[in-house]
């Protein structure tokens, strides 16, 4: 067997209109387009597949995400674009899949300098922030500028530096308040925070992220943790300016993208939450700072406790849009940039953080095993999505630009790789087009590609390190914990999957992302990969 395979997937991008439709569902999808919805899309930062009540958690409470999917739909295979930060944002944006993305992982743009030195970068902004993304390349909160919404975010941005044309204001945000750079969120008590393009000093010192605990301090004294725990908590600030933005939306349809950093390390919580789980979990090892980001003397109960904080702030939300008459008329979408991480001590086998794909190093965030990629997905739109409703429907984080087209009424650009989900949303699945292919390519942690089509998925790896590339291939329904490597037996499905990747793949315009053993076509030759 000829053993080519680089991996992606190209979503095809077919939609139904909400004219042709109105007849089809007893929702109403014409209603949409008389009477634009307000949508609040809610990206939080690292958390893993099974870290929700509604995917099964039971030791982290999260009532009101619960509430929202009791009063709308859980997804129960929907995709990140990318198993890290920055390019899964970016194909978020702009409806692309890795094959056509200008990101395509992380980059700290570090010819710059001293990128990573916390302190270097708080005295200098020029260093602060990701590589720009070009004027060339559009995000669709632009689209919804050009029909007329009000633009607003919150969170972390992680898509080009200050002083640069890609910041959120220059890429369809009228409002942003928030962390230009995603190295500087690395705390949740920051030095400064942005108001759209100019800083805002907080009431914290420089804390340094990566210090381990003091030597000679006690690890089970509270008193060894202070220096952890400063006056204005960004997660605060950025909720309260989301609601304060909100509020002036008065005469225009509305589009927020809450960007929450949350719960990605650092391990830091409000007070209020760690006791409560300090009460329910009982005594715990503290983790000391070997791992990276910040020491944290009760870890477990500090990440439970970010996660049932994001929760509470959801619930004001949605506490707040009823209580304004906003609540009727919005599309709210919950989801995760990626899957959960392992470092700064995180304890995922603790919280079965995953749910069934795995939590370790390896199966989670930077890898495109389902731990790393498969995210929740909970989507409330009252009276138009059933209450309670799930589906099964195999989607990804670049099909948003194409349902908020079809919802909205923007223009979608023609070389868009997503589908809209909105016929799964409005119980309309005959009308629902499905992805042949989902498609990813990653050239961090060894090099990485990875193609699910249906229930297969191809998984390559080691494709820029040394090591031996892998040829996996799973059955996602007979074994979704992809642990038995079946290649070996179906030669014509690793066949397809190089036919799709050869059509969909192209060389990465910044060097850092590209991927040899694809690009040079190493990998079209008769040697089997291990």
């Amino acid at each position: 067997m000829k053993e080519n395979i680089s991996i992606f997937f190209i979503p095809l991008f077919l939609s139904f209109s909400l004219v042709s439709c109105e007849n089809k569902t007893k929702t109403g999808i014409g209603e949409a387009s008389k009477k634009k919805p307000n949508i609040i899309y809610i990206l939080a930062d690292d958390l893993g597949y099974g870290e929700l009540g509604a995917y099964g958690q039971d030791k982290i409470e999260t009532p009101n995400l619960d509430a929202l999917a009791e009063n709308g739909m859980v997804f129960s295979q929907h995709y990140s674009g990318a198993p890290v930060c920055a390019p899964a944002r970016f194909m978020l944006l702009t409806g692309k899949h890795a094959g056509n993305a200008y990101i395509r992982g992380n980059d700290e743009w570090s010819e710059r300098g001293k990128v990573w030195d916390y302190k270097e970068v708080i005295k200098d902004s020029t260093l602060e922030g990701q590589r720009p993304i070009p004027d060339s390349i559009s995000f669709f909160p632009e689209k919804l500028q050009e029909i007329g919404y009000a633009t607003g975010m919150n969170g972390k941005w992680g898509l080009g530096a200050p002083h640069t044309n890609s910041i959120p204001n220059k890429k369809g945000f009228d409002f942003f308040y928030g962390y230009n750079c995603q190295r500087q969120a690395h705390t949740y008590y920051p030095v400064h925070l942005y108001r759209n393009e100019n800083r805002v000093y907080l009431n914290n010192d420089t804390i340094a992220p990566d210090r381990e605990l003091a030597p000679g301090a006690d690890p089970n004294n509270s008193e060894s943790y202070v220096d952890y725990t400063l006056q204005d908590y960004a997660p605060d600030l950025m909720f309260d300016e989301m609601i304060g933005w909100i509020s002036e939306q008065k005469d225009n349809p509305f589009f927020f993208y809450w960007a929450s950093p949350i719960p990605h390390n650092p391990i830091q919580a409000p007070q209020k939450w760690v006791n409560y789980y300090k009460k329910k979990f009982g005594a715990e090892e503290p983790y000391l700072g070997s791992k990276g980001y910040f020491p944290n003397q009760f870890p477990r109960a500090a990440y439970a406790a970010q996660i049932s904080y994001l929760d509470e702030n959801v619930g004001k939300l949605v506490k707040y849009l009823k209580e304004n008459n906003l609540y009727q008329n919005t599309l709210i979408m919950f989801t995760s940039d990626n899957g959960v991480t392992y470092t700064g001590g995180t304890d995922g086998s603790f919280f079965n953080s995953s749910g069934e794909f795995g939590e370790e190093y390896g199966k989670a965030k930077g890898f495109l095993y389902e731990g790393g990629i498969r995210v929740p997905m909970i989507v409330s739109w009252p009276n138009k999505i059933k209450p309670g409703s799930k589906t099964d429907l195999i989607s990804a984080q670049y099909d948003v630009l194409a349902t908020l087209s079809e919802i909205t009424g923007f223009e979608k650009p023609s070389d868009t790789d997503g589908i809209s989900f909105l016929p799964t949303l409005l119980q309309n699945e005959e009308a629902q087009k499905e992805h042949e292919f989902l498609f990813w390519e990653y050239p961090e942690y060894g090099g990485q590609v990875a193609i699910r089509m249906g229930e297969w998925k191809v998984v390559r790896q080691n494709l820029k390190n040394k090591k031996r590339p892998t040829l996996e291939l799973y059955n996602l329904v007979k074994d979704p914990q992809e642990k038995n490597n079946v290649a070996s037996e179906y030669p014509k499905i690793i066949e397809k999957a190089t036919k799709i990747f050869k059509k969909e793949h192209s060389d990465a315009q910044i060097e850092r992302f590209r991927i040899p053993q694809v690009e040079n076509g190493l990998l079209e030759n008769n040697e089997k990969p291990s």
